[in-house]
């Protein structure tokens, strides 16, 4: 079952500007989503369409199976969510805001230290909210959003700001939350590197369209092998290749074949040895998600 589906979904926020153009999204029950994109790609206005932060201009939105606008208070009672900056009271601590939300929510007194230990601040005793790190704020902004036992996460850009122990400490928390608390996570990012660690689905956007959406591992299946050659002579080794039609590319005194064709390589091998040119390396690798993520939103 998708916990979120949405169709044709559209934004505009002025008759020339639209913000989002035919959006499908489909976030199966259990993952964690990476909702990915640059700056101004439309990550944001989504997930507030979703939460019903902005109305609806065009298209349909089903969470939990059910359509949006029909069963609005019913879904949004079992989401919790963190969107921009964390809200919190900076003169109370961590304690005594979740026993505000606690009263809002009309939860268990209980819950209040259960949600403190999943995020680990449960030692924080009297330290106001206002003196907490960044990170903690974070963290502290995760626990009001679990507080009433919700079945869906929805976190736009948590790790922004943070340090690496910081986003380390977030890629943890959110895997924790997702495996022992049994919650589906939707989590938006512009950070493929630190999304490829933490999620299990990805659906990239940008300028308000959706690029790509599937698994991790169909994403994987994007990266393209190639062939590096490290020799004395850049120069010749470009020259020589080109002879032959093969494209090179040069970068970092490398050169680079968009090919693993073993009879190939040996002969451009053969035919730089026969020119007097040493080499010195020949390699495999292949292009990281990052470089698929560029050329995904770059194009």
């Amino acid at each position: 079952m998708n916990i979120i589906e949405t169709n044709n979904l559209t934004h505009r926020f002025s008759e020339k500007e639209i913000v989002l153009n035919d959006i499908a999204i489909q976030v199966p029950e259990g993952s964690i989503y990476g909702f990915l994109g640059p700056n101004g790609a439309g990550k944001t206005t989504t997930l507030k369409l979703i939460l019903g932060l902005l109305k609806k201009q065009q298209g349909t939105i089903s969470v939990f199976g059910k359509p949006f606008n029909e069963n609005r208070i019913e879904i949004l009672k079992n989401i919790g969510s963190l969107i921009e900056a964390p809200s919190l009271y900076a003169h109370l601590t961590a304690r005594e805001n979740l026993l505000i939300w606690q009263k809002v929510y009309q939860c268990p007194k209980e819950r209040i230290n259960e949600v403190l230990q999943i995020v680990g601040l449960e030692n924080t005793g009297k330290k106001k909210a206002g003196k907490f790190s960044l990170g903690m704020k974070q963290r502290l902004s995760i626990a009001v959003a679990l507080l009433h036992k919700p079945s869906l996460l929805i976190l736009d850009e948590p790790t922004n700001g943070l340090d690496p122990s910081g986003i380390i400490e977030m890629r943890q928390l959110l895997i924790k939350i997702n495996q022992e608390e049994k919650v589906t996570i939707v989590i938006s990012s512009h950070l493929l590197m630190e999304i490829e660690k933490l999620v299990t689905h990805i659906g990239i956007i940008n300028k308000g369209s959706i690029l790509f959406q599937g698994t991790l591992e169909e994403l994987h299946l994007k990266q393209s092998s190639y062939v590096v050659f490290e020799t004395n002579n850049l120069e010749g080794t470009t020259e020589l290749m080109n002879k032959h039609n093969l494209s090179p590319i040069t970068l970092n005194g490398q050169v680079s074949l968009a090919t693993t064709d073993k009879a190939i390589i040996s002969k451009i091998n053969a035919e730089l040895v026969n020119h007097n040119i040493e080499v010195y390396e020949i390699s495999i690798a292949k292009n990281d998600l990052e470089s698929i993520f560029i050329d995904l939103t770059k194009n």
